[in-house]
């Protein structure tokens, strides 16, 4: 049994620790902040096999900059010269290709498929249920361009082995008995699947303790000691904490703990909104996300969340009502029976997504400091492929084959 601790206690954090507690290892998670609010708890609680072309791929290029000064659009950048921003542009924009993409979908499509087979195995073992539904994915357009691009990613997504079916608007309003859907069409990913998010995350922090899982909130991490090229142990917050390995799973504020370890990590934080109205009377029934509008729509039980926008702005949490704005303001554009009005700030929720520049997460065993593994840099798909990247870490830790490879995701392929 390793004592090993885990910085970071987002759903990628806490995953990693269910994995590792079924190995019999002694588990602390380390965060900075509560547990309460991060970017585990109010995003979209989709999981999409149907994501598997890279947020850095060639069409980004073009719609973010015409987006990025945009304060109300889906995407944007706030200006600003900052070294860590720059050199993350110049490798978005250096890996927004297409031979980056033709590379990137095999092992993006595995560690989704994986993840839902693990999510199917949670949503069996786990003793509390967490909302865990598989009806697919609706992806809604209202332009013939969205509508091309689509198709496009529907046809490869059934060469690849994703079933992916082009509806006309008619048959997407069949998939919706209860709702008034205004598209030209959509593609639906039947495998995709959805769950509540809040529910996941403190279901499983519960089993957790009770499992003998170790908590220290409010505790961010300001110093490690070394014993040759490994971490002997951890200042967080006033204690130390002796560790024979460290997972590095602190999502966007993963960069900045990496530098402290003289390791070159590029991440950016893009902010994410959302809201959640209760008790709708009449809900959508399929997940959504509005494409022209990059705004993603899920039905939790009685509740319908509404979420999206990228904003680049660092790590900070202000709170943008403009972006939420541009949220609301798409609603009724595919809904236009659904009358949505602006929510109270304090109803709004915000996370911060680590963002890498290429849009592939890091996971994998540090080779420069021996007892040291990454996991971070999921972007938005976090929670999606939370439990595939907690049970490929204790295979790491335990140095067991790997339930695939791992070599797209090395943390070290951006090392100067």
């Amino acid at each position: 049994m390793s004592k090993i601790g885990i910085i970071g206690g987002g759903i990628i954090g806490l995953s990693s620790a269910y994995y590792l507690n079924q190995s019999g290892h002694d588990i602390t998670v380390i965060d900075s902040g509560d547990l309460q609010n991060g970017c585990s708890h109010g995003n979209a609680g989709m999981i999409v096999p149907s994501h598997f072309i890279p947020l850095a791929a060639p069409g980004m290029v073009a719609k973010g900059i015409r987006w990025m000064f945009n304060s109300s659009s889906p995407f944007y950048v706030k200006p600003r010269l900052h070294g860590d921003l720059l050199r993350w542009g110049f490798l978005f924009l250096k890996n927004a290709n297409e031979k980056h993409v033709a590379a990137a979908i095999p092992a993006l499509k595995e560690l989704s498929l994986l993840s839902k087979i693990h999510y199917q195995q949670l949503a069996r073992d786990l003793p509390f249920n967490f909302g865990y539904h598989e009806r697919g994915l609706l992806m809604l357009y209202q332009t013939q361009e969205a509508e091309r691009e689509e198709s496009e990613t529907a046809h490869r997504a059934n060469d690849i082995g994703i079933t992916a079916k082009i509806l006309s608007g008619e048959e997407v309003q069949q998939l919706e008995p209860h709702v008034k859907v205004n598209v030209r069409g959509g593609i639906y990913f039947p495998g995709d699947a959805h769950l509540t998010p809040h529910q996941l995350f403190n279901g499983l922090k519960l089993y957790l303790q009770r499992a003998g899982v170790t908590f220290v909130p409010h505790s961010a991490v300001s110093k490690f000691e070394f014993h040759g090229n490994s971490i002997q142990s951890v200042l967080a917050g006033d204690h130390f904490f002796s560790l024979d390995q460290i997972v590095l799973a602190a999502g966007s504020w993963s960069g900045l703990i990496a530098k402290q370890l003289a390791l070159t990590l590029p991440m950016q934080g893009g902010k994410g909104y959302s809201f959640t109205l209760p008790e709708v009377e009449k809900n959508v029934q399929i997940p959504s996300i509005f494409l022209e509008a990059r705004v993603a729509v899920t039905p939790m039980e009685n509740s319908l969340r509404f979420g999206g926008t990228m904003e680049i702005a660092g790590l900070n949490h202000s709170v943008n009502l403009k972006r939420v704005k541009g949220i609301v303001d798409s609603i009724p554009k595919y809904y236009p029976e659904m009358k949505v009005g602006m929510p109270l700030v304090e109803n709004v929720w915000h996370g911060l997504r680590p963002c890498s520049p290429d849009g592939l997460p890091y996971i994998g065993r540090s080779t420069k400091i021996k007892n040291l593994v990454i996991a971070t840099g999921h972007s938005m798909m976090g929670l999606s492929l939370a439990p595939a990247t907690g049970k490929l870490v204790s295979e790491i830790i335990d140095e067991k084959k790997t339930s695939m490879a791992l070599t797209a995701f090395s943390p070290e392929r951006f090392q100067r």
